[in-house]
């Protein structure tokens, strides 16, 4: 997240992306540390495919950062590690959150 207090949309992505068994666990296996994705494949039973769906909805809610990393010898892996977040879930927070909510074919002057 980039901010400590997040929009409606970020809040949305985030919890959308955590209401997963999968992601939960990918998240517990990177607080361990970054890994890359055979190596979590591995530790976590799930195949490649599969995970990076999951990888991919947890970066795209800013959750996990990916980066592309070159060997050597010319091969690249790609690199997962947490981001930094912490959202206190109260009925206030959710509540400042839901004014800044994008609703797909909603005005500006309809959120009002």
């Amino acid at each position: 997240m980039s901010r400590e207090t997040p929009s409606g949309d970020e809040l949305l992505a985030m919890l959308a992306a955590l209401a997963s068994p999968h992601r939960l666990r990918i998240v517990a296996a990177l607080a361990e540390g970054r890994s890359y994705v055979s190596e979590l494949a591995r530790r976590l039973r799930m195949n490649r495919p599969l995970l990076y769906m999951h990888l991919q909805k947890l970066e795209a809610a800013e959750l996990v950062v990916g980066t592309l990393e070159t060997a050597p010898d010319g091969s690249s892996v790609k690199w997962f590690d947490l981001a930094p977040f912490a959202v206190t879930l109260t009925p206030q927070a959710i509540a400042a959150a839901v004014p800044t909510l994008t609703v797909p074919g909603q005005k500006d002057e309809d959120k009002q």
